[in-house]
């Protein structure tokens, strides 16, 4: 047996189920359907004036006046509170029209035909907290229980229905206020969700493209310089250019590892690897490498050392393709904090004796992109022109303390 789900989803632009459907417009006919339903179902509570209307109290001409009074208070009020209500911004003429009639519709038959009737002043009470604005709710609400009981104690001398409705009537329009409240505030979650969700996906977009231009960037720089350096070994040294081909087939392949582990989110990188590479890529540049590393730095947290470790690889991958230096020095080590808003910190500067930037010349996307990953890791990068006339790039990550060591309980 199929069961017919009472509440459909209702759907996202991408097809996707979506189970929260408080405060979307109706998107088709079902979901119309689905609303006008829940809003009906509380005109059960029009028992005592249509049971008024089938005792057979009032003559032929009166009962048909009521019943098409009836039948056009229910109409309006359905219109109302399904195009108006979970609706944000001022409301139409029309609206306060309608409300303004409904209202005089209430008076005028609780006044000729009777107080069972009263109770509609409850629904146009509803109606007023689902369509007006909160400003204008909050003094509508009681004017329309005010009015209940004034025509109340006209018409029920004995006192016995109206007080009954007073109460319902107040609270039901400011109920009907605090749900408008409630949608409008599940709206704006569901749309901040939708930002972050947005956000998550451009920062995502963002890691890739500097994974992808840090790693294919160095790879392809090597393997060029690789190519060009077996094409003049081939005529006269064919073992030295087999050794050099062989050097472009270890390069591709760990790019191409690189790559898909990048593209999966796990690529960290290494200072260790990070520095045999650099020397590698610097001798077949032919550039000089003085690497003065103290050893393994001490709090340098897993993903601080990734980012040294890319920028590292940005800077020596400058060097080979830009600078057309003759020496790059890399100085790597641990800068201990002064005991107040200095902390201590890991240092990577890349230095050269090449070219440097010229005038006017702006940061390019590996720049750029290192830049964003070591603010990630809650460091800053610099550059600058080196003494000699070259370029030097430092970058710092804070380090995390180690913990003391606790002091020896004695008895």
């Amino acid at each position: 047996m199929k069961l017919v789900e009472p509440f459909p989803q209702w759907r996202r632009p991408d097809g996707t189920a979506d189970d929260s459907p408080i405060g979307r417009p109706p998107e088709n006919r079902r979901q119309a359907m689905v609303k006008l339903l829940w809003i009906g179902v509380w005109l059960l509570y029009l028992g005592a004036p249509v049971s008024d209307l089938a005792d057979g109290h009032h003559g032929p001409l009166v009962t048909a006046v009521a019943a098409t009074g009836l039948v056009a208070f229910v109409v309006s009020y359905l219109i109302v509170v399904f195009f108006r209500s979970n609706t944000p911004g001022k409301p139409e003429r029309w609206v306060y029209g309608t409300l303004g009639a409904e209202t005089a519709l209430a008076f005028v038959l609780s006044a000729t035909v009777g107080k069972a009737w009263l109770v509609l002043f409850v629904y146009v009470s509803v109606a007023a907290g689902a369509a007006l604005p909160a400003v204008e709710s909050r003094f509508a609400v009681p004017g329309i229980t005010a009015v209940l009981a004034a025509v109340g104690a006209w018409v029920d001398s004995a006192s016995e229905l109206y007080p009954v409705l007073v109460i319902p009537c107040l609270l039901g329009g400011f109920a009907m206020v605090g749900i408008k409240q409630l949608v409008r505030t599940m709206v704006e979650l569901r749309e901040a969700r939708e930002t972050v969700a947005h956000l998550a996906a451009t920062e995502e977009r963002l890691r890739l493209a500097r994974d992808l231009h840090d790693l294919l960037g160095h790879s392809l720089s090597l393997i060029t310089l690789k190519s060009e350096l077996a094409g003049r070994m081939l005529p006269g040294r064919p073992l030295d250019a087999a050794e050099q081909v062989a050097d472009i087939e270890r390069v591709s392949r760990q790019a191409l590892v690189d790559v898909r582990e990048a593209v999966s989110g796990y690529r960290r990188p290494t200072l260790a690897a990070e520095i045999a590479s650099a020397r590698s890529a610097l001798a077949s540049a032919g550039i000089k490498a003085r690497i003065h590393h103290s050893g393994e730095i001490a709090g340098l947290a897993p993903d601080r050392e990734g980012a040294l470790a890319w920028a590292l690889r940005e800077a020596v991958t400058n060097v080979v393709r830009h600078s057309e230096a003759t020496l790059c020095v890399v100085a790597l080590g641990a800068q201990a904090g002064d005991g107040g808003r200095e902390r201590p910190a890991a240092t990577l500067t890349v230095s050269d004796d090449g070219r440097g930037p010229g005038p006017g010349h702006s940061p390019g996307n590996g720049l750029t992109g290192l830049s964003e990953r070591i603010m990630l890791a809650g460091g800053t990068v610099s550059t600058s022109r080196a003494g000699d006339g070259g370029f030097t790039l430092r970058a710092t990550v804070p380090l995390t303390p180690a913990p003391a060591d606790p002091s020896p309980i004695r008895d």
